[in-house]
């Protein structure tokens, strides 16, 4: 059984609304799909999506910083980029 909300959940959206190379908003991190569809989602939907946008969030962070990381290192080593 589903608990009744008495609040409406506020959209994730930031107002930066462009698409990453995986289809995934900027801004928000959400799918095409669940942008288009946000407002016919249940309360636990939208909660279920914006804990999802967290998890892509952190996992698209944890990349840069890797990448990153990876970058200064061979900054240090002397392997300095040709272009």
């Amino acid at each position: 059984m589903e608990q009744l909300e008495f609040f409406q959940v506020p959209s994730p959206c930031v107002g930066v609304c462009t698409v990453d190379n995986r289809g995934y908003c900027q801004g928000c991190m959400r799918k095409r799909e669940e942008r288009f569809n946000w407002l016919s989602y249940t309360s636990a939907q939208q909660l279920h999506i914006i804990k999802l946008c967290k998890q892509r969030y952190y996992r698209k962070m944890k990349k840069e910083r890797l990448q990153q990381s990876i970058e200064e290192q061979a900054d240090i080593n002397g392997q300095q980029e040709l272009f």
